[in-house]
């Protein structure tokens, strides 16, 4: 009875996992929210995707120019100075990636795909992966300074798990590859890889190791949520198993991360879809606990069958049946009986043999 309990709960856990994934599927499909979308387009009050994309671009250009403004500025006070030091760096103008949808879903009237590239910080280094090997050593670990994550933080999704760190010497000359609370950390392995996470509010700047990537979306136009929600979805996943098909190692690299296709509703149906989301995982994680709780009672009901099994407890004691200590007095007969028959017949070959201790063992089990 217990062992059926137990499989009934563990396809309750499948069940509940593929429940997850058709969350998510309904979502970047727009149906969680096609009725409120319906509405909202109705009364003229949803933006497109496309609105959307042509301010993200705009700010873009803005800032660009800006930046390009102060490092000409600072390239004339450099060559004023007689060109002593390095020549300041001029700002990267974003290049507008080309998608193609021909392999792609529909989506709903006002979504739009977009690369990651489209949707990332303006910043620098908004999307990276840890550094190189040669980079980052054991021999750079120590025990107090600046925290480093690893894919294991990432999976778990607890950042305090076994801690490393490196001295603020080692975190200034891996700034490229340093995360701050609310990136999206996303691991490069697995089969297929993309497991992502937040990370958390309040934690102090990390550096990332050689097996995660770093996502910063631009928080003003999207919402960080809904993309995590959508790498960790089987939209993403089946791309993913897609661009590293003939892979020997299941791994992403920042060039195929950026390959990858997500669907852009605007900022408000981006906030309605994580509500609709939450509302449904939160069950799910409700329903999950409570199975852990129960396995675990499980277990303790297993070794408790077991215990009453050994202190007699489980079968009604019979004053008529035989006592244990007659069964052993038989035990003993029948087995001084069995070695008295095997002298005899040693004798009747005229032998006289001692058995082997293996051979003894096998008379007494046969007895």
């Amino acid at each position: 009875d217990l062992d059926s309990g137990i499989d009934s709960l563990k396809t309750a856990q499948r069940q509940l996992k593929v429940y997850r994934q058709a969350v998510l599927k309904w979502a970047f499909e727009g149906k969680l929210t096609a009725q409120w979308r319906e509405e909202q387009q109705r009364q003229g009050k949803l933006e497109s995707a496309d609105t959307l994309l042509a301010k993200i671009k705009a700010e873009r250009s803005k800032r660009y120019q800006k930046e390009l403004g102060i490092w000409q500025a600072e390239v004339e006070a450099w060559e004023a100075n007689g060109k002593e030091g390095k020549k300041p760096r001029k700002p990267r103008k974003f290049n507008e990636p080309k998608i193609t949808v021909e392999e792609l879903p529909d989506l709903p009237k006002g979504w739009q795909w977009v690369f990651p590239e489209d949707i990332c910080s303006p910043e620098d280094y908004s999307l990276a992966i840890g550094p190189f090997g040669s980079n980052l050593r054991v021999q750079d670990y120590r025990d107090s300074g600046k925290p480093l994550v690893f894919v294991r933080h990432i999976t778990k999704g607890d950042f305090n798990l076994d801690p490393k760190y490196v001295d603020e010497e080692k975190f200034e000359e891996l700034k490229p590859h340093a995360i701050q609370p609310l990136d999206l950390l996303v691991t490069k392995m697995g089969d297929p890889p993309g497991d992502c996470e937040i990370y958390p509010i309040g934690r102090e700047k990390a550096i990332i190791t050689a097996d995660c990537l770093k996502f910063r979306v631009w928080s003003d136009y999207v919402n960080r949520k809904l993309y995590k929600y959508c790498i960790n979805s089987n939209l993403i996943k089946k791309q993913l198993g897609l661009i590293t098909q003939g892979v020997a190692q299941k791994k992403i690299s920042l060039e195929r991360f950026k390959s990858l296709k997500f669907p852009l509703p605007s900022t408000t149906e981006q906030e309605r879809i994580v509500e609709e989301i939450e509302s449904r995982l939160s069950i799910c994680d409700r329903l999950e606990a409570d199975i852990e709780t129960n396995l675990k009672k499980a277990e303790a009901l297993r070794q408790s069958i077991l215990k009453q099994a050994f202190e007699g407890k489980l079968v009604p004691q019979d004053p008529n049946d035989e006592p244990a200590s007659m069964l052993l007095e038989r035990i003993r007969a029948e087995r001084e009986a069995a070695k008295g028959s095997g002298k005899a017949k040693t004798r009747a070959k005229g032998k006289k043999k001692k058995p082997q201790p293996d051979e003894q063992t096998q008379l007494d089990l046969s007895t």
